[in-house]
C-alpha cells in the first residue's frame, strides 16, 4: 500500500492575495460545490506595553505540523460532508496587515461549511506546533500567546 503524501501547508512570508484568488478561482469548474467558507488570519498591529507590533516571525516544527494538519483534515472529512479543504500558514516574517493563515473549505451546502470552518481553525490554532515572535517597531520582540 502506497503511503499518502502529506501536504505542505507552509508559505514563506505573508500569503499573497493572488494565491488566495487562484485557490478560489480553481473551484469554478467544481459544479457539485454550492458553498465555500473562508477564514483569513491577519497580523494585527497590537499595542503591548506602549509598543506596536510591526510583524510576526513564524517558526514551526514543519514535519510535525504538516502531519497534525493532515489528521485535522482527515477528521473533518469524516465528520462533515466537505468536498474540499485548503490550509496555508506563513513561515518567516509577516508584516502587520498581511495574511498569515488561510483556511478554505467547500461543500454542497452552506450549513456544513459554516459548521466545520471554526472547528478546523480552532484545531489548527490549538494543535499545530507553530510559534510566532511578535516584533515591535523598536525591533524588540517577544513570543506571541495564541488567542
Amino acid at each position: 500500500m502506497k503511503d499518502k503524501k502529506i501536504k505542505n501547508i507552509f508559505v514563506q512570508g505573508g500569503i499573497p492575495p493572488d494565491k488566495i484568488a487562484t485557490s478560489i478561482a480553481n473551484h469554478q469548474s467544481k459544479t457539485h460545490i454550492g458553498a465555500h467558507a473562508i477564514f483569513m488570519g491577519q497580523v494585527r498591529a497590537d499595542e503591548l506595553e506602549d509598543k506596536i507590533v510591526h510583524a510576526i516571525e513564524y517558526t514551526a516544527q514543519e514535519q510535525m505540523a504538516n502531519q497534525v494538519c493532515e489528521q485535522i483534515r482527515e477528521e473533518a472529512f469524516k465528520k462533515y460532508d466537505l468536498s474540499c479543504m485548503h490550509i496555508y500558514h506563513s513561515l518567516g516574517k509577516v508584516p502587520k496587515g498581511e495574511i498569515c493563515l488561510f483556511v478554505f473549505v467547500s461543500g454542497a451546502h452552506r450549513e456544513v461549511v459554516f459548521e466545520a470552518l471554526p472547528i478546523i481553525v480552532n484545531e489548527i490554532k490549538a494543535k499545530l506546533p507553530i510559534f510566532g515572535k511578535e516584533i515591535f517597531d523598536d525591533q524588540t520582540h517577544q513570543w506571541k500567546i495564541n488567542q
